[in-house]
């Protein structure tokens, strides 16, 4: 069985090789607005997520795709961070923490997938590219959150059984974070 691709095949902007895709988002940030369909690359990657988690290589076939992956990667810091909350409000919190903390992007010696990435071209890119994902980063939490603790409020053991798991063997945070 093949893992699953993005559907977003014609971004309006590229940085580097990473598509810029528009999203659906409360939160300031460069992103272009989303205005045609109701699904977005957030709603893709977290609809996905539980089948593409389990791949341990993944073909590229867009630079879609490369979002997709960095999204995916994220969902996994998220849930990890998500098994230590007991209330959603606690988990809105982590999440908002886990967004604004420093990260790796593209081209950084730390970034995990430099070999897939390529490095923004030159230093407003790299301004664009960090204040993108930011906003991609607190939107995923923010939609990650509600997906793990619902309607009830209280944590699902079928979002937090993949904390564990990692997609293409890779993680975004170093070793014991």
């Amino acid at each position: 069985m093949p893992a699953y691709h993005s559907s977003f095949l014609e971004p309006p902007k590229i940085i580097g090789n990473t598509a810029i895709l528009p999203i659906r988002t409360q939160f300031r940030g460069p992103a272009p607005q989303h205005l045609i369909a109701d699904q977005d690359i957030i709603d893709e990657s977290i609809y996905f997520f539980k089948a593409n988690v389990f791949f341990r290589t993944y073909e590229i076939k867009s630079e879609a795709d490369r979002l997709l992956i960095y999204i995916t990667l994220y969902i996994t810091e998220c849930l990890k961070k998500l098994q230590r909350c007991s209330n959603k409000s606690q988990a809105q919190n982590e999440m908002k923490t886990l967004a604004a903390s420093r990260f790796d992007i593209p081209g950084d010696p730390g970034f995990p997938l430099n070999s897939v990435y390529s490095k923004p071209a030159n230093q407003n890119d790299v301004e664009f590219l960090k204040a993108y994902l930011t906003q991609v980063r607190q939107e995923v939490g923010l939609r990650v959150c509600d997906k793990v603790f619902g309607e009830d409020g209280k944590p699902s053991k079928w979002w937090l059984c993949f904390a564990k798991k990692k997609f293409m063997d890779k993680s975004l945070s170093g070793p014991g974070q």
